[in-house]
């Protein structure tokens, strides 16, 4: 029942960052400004997988709810999943030192890191994208969802890990 309760409320707390900004498309019914993908980072390291599944439903709402539920939906379900479930697998798995961003090293590490999600969600849907839908233009969908899934999670969502971690004294997921 706790863990049904943190789904719920994550996944509130990303409904309500998303859906003001739906309206703000690059491409009609296929890609829009995202700042919600800010989140990414910040669920993978102190939620854990209950936190990258969140953001791959929330991004299955948002596309039902839009009327933007398409064939590549179930690229961008996959694609929202394996970005942040990336950045935990670093932090909880393969790093060598537990999750700070303290010093340059680790912070440009984390950055490294959230590149390397962007790029893997990139590839993962456009090309879904691009073969069910030959007349979106690929190469624009293609840096709107690197430009959302880099930008906000650096910009954005770094400031909100270091809030978090360092004056709220939250506990990066085991």
């Amino acid at each position: 029942m706790k863990k049904a309760r943190l789904f719920l409320l994550l996944l509130l707390v990303y409904l309500l960052i998303a859906i003001p900004f739906k309206v703000m498309e690059v491409i009609p019914g296929f890609t829009d400004v995202r700042p919600v993908t800010l989140l990414g980072p910040v669920y993978a390291v102190f939620y854990g997988l209950p936190g990258c599944v969140v953001m791959a439903v929330g991004n299955l709402i948002m596309d039902t709810i839009s009327g933007s539920l398409r064939w590549s939906s179930i690229g961008g379900f996959v694609a929202n999943f394996a970005g942040p479930f990336l950045i935990y697998l670093y932090w909880t798995k393969w790093s060598r030192v537990p999750f700070s961003l303290r010093d340059a090293k680790s912070l440009l590490t984390h950055v490294g890191i959230v590149c390397a999600a962007a790029a893997l969600e990139t590839l993962l849907i456009t090309p879904m994208v691009a073969v069910a839908y030959p007349d979106v233009d690929a190469v624009l969908f293609g840096v709107s969802v690197m430009l959302n899934t880099s930008v906000f999670p650096i910009v954005f969502g770094i400031p909100l890990l270091i809030l978090m971690h360092e004056e709220f004294g939250a506990i990066p997921h085991p």
